[in-house]
């Protein structure tokens, strides 16, 4: 499940990923989201913070994910990754070959740093 994280900078969107993210996770919060961000600040500031394994995205949520990706192709800015799996900072490294934006992963105690850097 995604919910939108609160309190953040207001040209950072963030989301939560819980348990098994589905591709109606991504059409009805990740995507509202990144459009409203999009379109007020014409760039995307993202903070993923990652609470479940990448593997409990469906297959479906990985179309979404993709599209997301596409539709605001040149508004990326920054992504940043918070997660316990070693392989985040493969992930962020795609989404950098991927996207004209900048990625970085982080450490689950590094939230405060992640959105620090994303600010910047």
């Amino acid at each position: 499940m995604l919910t939108e994280i609160t309190g953040l900078p207001d040209n950072i969107f963030g989301v939560r990923a819980t348990g098994e993210v589905d591709s109606n996770d991504l059409k009805n919060v990740l995507l509202p989201g990144l459009e409203r961000t999009a379109e007020k600040f014409d760039e995307i500031r993202y903070l993923l913070v990652l609470e479940t394994d990448v593997k409990n995205f469906t297959a479906g949520a990985w179309v979404q994910d993709a599209k997301a990706g596409l539709v605001n192709f040149t508004k990326w800015k920054k992504i940043a990754v918070v997660s316990h799996e070693k392989g985040v900072e493969w992930f962020t490294d795609i989404f950098t070959v991927a996207t004209p934006g900048s990625s970085k992963g982080f450490k689950p105690d590094e939230v405060d740093e992640a959105i620090a850097w994303l600010k910047v």
